[in-house]
């Protein structure tokens, strides 16, 4: 496949090719019925110069309102037609960008190359550029070129000189002077959409951590690199105008110079019979109206590079590969509900080094003045292939029997998040294997993984809809009474009836409206309305008051029974109810066993409950 994002753009249009040679079609009959008007005209008011009848006159007549009405027709036409065509082009294109971004979410979009006011400026405003191409650059350039060639053979017909003076002024006006504003244009043009974009991103930022802004006191600061990146766009925006001011003075006046260089090439030819003189203005002024098809080129060659930029910023993210690849068979039937973890090792992807599991190396150090005594539990010193290089998770194995509860604890950069992100498969694993249901991992389907999972993740996003849709997330048919069950469970029920609206309260961007605490319990609610076989608790009870964590606690130790369950916490209270623990640190498993068989060890599981006590 090409990678000209010219030839790729083309190719998206291509479902409409009926629908864009329409407004071609539209496009050259409203400039050839402007070209009839004048022409008409011209003869009429010649004509009538030597005092003829009506009656040698009415088809002239007739002809100026014919081409007066169906100009204005015509043109109403082509312009329903483009823009229908390019509002559908349009959506069409939002849905493509987002299917193809979808496969690479979480892990592609989230490891760092992205912000997300960068993806907001390319899924609305470069999509929103990309309308220039469809409707100001594709059509114009083919509806000059038919209409320069049928008028070349139009005055050709008359008089051949007249013919090369015309096509001679047409392609200056049609080719040179778009040439020439695309090479003034086309840096420009890159340059606003990456400003553009850039001032999106501080944007969408500053709006994101206003509280924080506010609360150090950068208000200034913050409005100071916004106004920077305004003025640099709008610098920009301004040599971009005086271009486009440039290519329309030079389009008008090459015009008037065909019209005045026609006028000299014909008067000879009528004063010795070469051309009967009431076709003099008719062929002046046909061609003078004909320039209407070129006028419009400079400006859509200015688009191009601007169409060009923005879409080779949706490519690259397009053409990203997938760091999740689907299998190209039916996902199996799960035997039972076990995961089997064996010798399991990944890294993050970031800039070819191996990733730090534990960030500023405080754990080892801590860790190397208080070993950890191995001499009842001993953890082998295995290490992923790939020597001198930090994996977050470094040759686990482990079993999760169907119905079991396991928790994963340790510092904060142990690899516990990163085990539930490969468990979900939002990353790929390098090496070792993780099996569900007696069946490897990577025979599911994420959507099928999915179904079986149920997620409470330590950062909740709630979206800006009411508490009812952000539930039915999970259970699109669940009844009115299951919500209630499942919030019930949650502890957040009677919170959710002393609101004014209930289920149906907004609740804001990302939760906003409400605590900390209210959005982690409506996401527990929401796991809990899944009913998947298979529950993933990453710092499920994060942000809860201690009553509510106890009362948390209380459910899932009642709503695990017959689920595989998995915890993933850096506090310990609570872990009683877990069957075994496995304890993480810098991506390594050190230590593992039920709770108060760590403790008894006296090591890094014990040392981490004192600090927690």
């Amino acid at each position: 496949m090409t990678k000209n994002p010219f030839w790729r753009l083309l190719k998206l249009a291509a479902p409409f090719k009926g629908w864009i040679a329409l407004a071609t079609l539209l496009g050259v009959s409203t400039v050839g019925s402007g070209i009839g008007l004048m022409a008409t005209s011209a003869y009429l008011i010649s004509s009538a110069a030597l005092h003829p009848s009506v009656a040698a006159l009415s088809l002239a007549i007739v002809g100026v309102r014919f081409f007066g009405i169906s100009r204005g027709i015509f043109r109403y036409l082509e312009r329903y037609v483009s823009h229908q065509v390019t509002f559908k082009l349009l959506a069409r294109l939002r849905v493509w960008f987002y299917e193809a971004i979808e496969p690479l979410a979480p892990a592609r979009l989230l490891e760092g190359r992205y912000r997300s006011g960068d993806l907001l400026s390319r899924v609305v405003a470069d999509i929103e550029t990309l309308q220039d191409f469809y409707g100001r650059v594709l059509a114009p350039p083919l509806v000059a070129a038919i209409v320069g060639l049928g008028m070349w053979f139009f005055l050709g017909a008359y008089a051949v000189n007249l013919a090369l003076i015309f096509l001679a002024f047409f392609l200056m006006a049609g080719v040179g002077v778009p040439l020439l504003t695309y090479r003034l244009s086309r840096k420009l043009s890159r340059e606003v959409i990456t400003v553009r974009a850039e001032l999106n991103v501080e944007v969408v930022d500053g709006l994101q951590g206003l509280a924080e802004v506010v609360a150090f006191g950068q208000e200034e600061k913050q409005f100071k690199q916004v106004q920077a990146l305004n003025r640099k766009l709008i610098y920009r925006q301004q040599q971009l105008s005086w271009v486009n001011g440039l290519q329309n003075g030079l389009g008008n006046l090459l015009m008037n110079l065909a019209a005045w260089a026609m006028l000299w090439g014909a008067i000879p030819l009528v004063q010795e019979g070469g051309l009967e003189g009431i076709y003099l203005a008719l062929l002046i002024l046909a061609a003078l109206a004909s320039f209407e098809a070129v006028l419009p080129l400079p400006m859509a060659f200015q688009h191009l590079g601007s169409s060009l930029e923005a879409a080779r910023r949706l490519f690259e993210i397009v053409d990203s590969p997938p760091i999740i690849h689907e299998p190209k068979t039916l996902s199996p039937t799960p035997r039972n509900y076990s995961i089997e973890v064996k010798n399991l090792c990944f890294q993050y992807e970031a800039e070819g080094v191996g990733y730090r599991a534990s960030g500023d190396g405080k754990e080892e150090e801590y860790l190397a003045q208080h070993p950890t005594p191995d001499t009842r539990h001993p953890i082998p010193d295995t290490r992923c292939p790939t020597p001198n290089t930090r994996y977050a998770v470094d040759n686990i194995s482990f079993t999760l029997p169907e119905g079991q509860c396991l928790a994963l604890v340790g510092p904060s950069g142990a690899g516990k998040s990163t085990l539930a992100n490969l468990l979900l498969r939002f990353w790929d694993y390098s090496e070792g294997q993780i099996r569900l249901g007696g069946y490897e991992l990577r025979d599911y389907s994420q959507a099928d993984l999915h179904k079986l999972c149920g997620v409470v993740t330590q950062t909740t996003h709630l979206f800006n809809t009411t508490i009812r849709e952000n539930l039915l997330i999970a259970r699109p048919d669940a009844t009115p009474q299951e919500l209630i069950t499942a919030t019930t469970q949650a502890h957040i029920h009677d919170f959710i009836q002393t609101l004014p609206l209930g289920y149906d309260t907004l609740v804001g961007e990302e939760g906003l409206r409400l605590s900390a605490g209210e959005r982690q319990r409506i996401a527990i609610a929401r796991a809990l309305l899944k009913n998947a076989p298979i529950l993933i608790l990453d710092e499920a009870t994060a942000n809860l008051d201690t009553i509510t964590e106890r009362e948390i606690w209380r459910t899932l130790q009642t709503l695990r029974q017959g689920r595989t369950t998995m915890i993933i916490t850096h506090q310990l209270s609570g872990l009683e109810m877990a069957d075994e623990i496995l304890v993480l640190r810098a991506g390594k498993m050190v230590e593992r066993g039920p709770h108060y068989e760590l403790l008894s060890l006296e090591g890094f599981y014990w040392r981490m409950w004192l600090n927690n006590r």
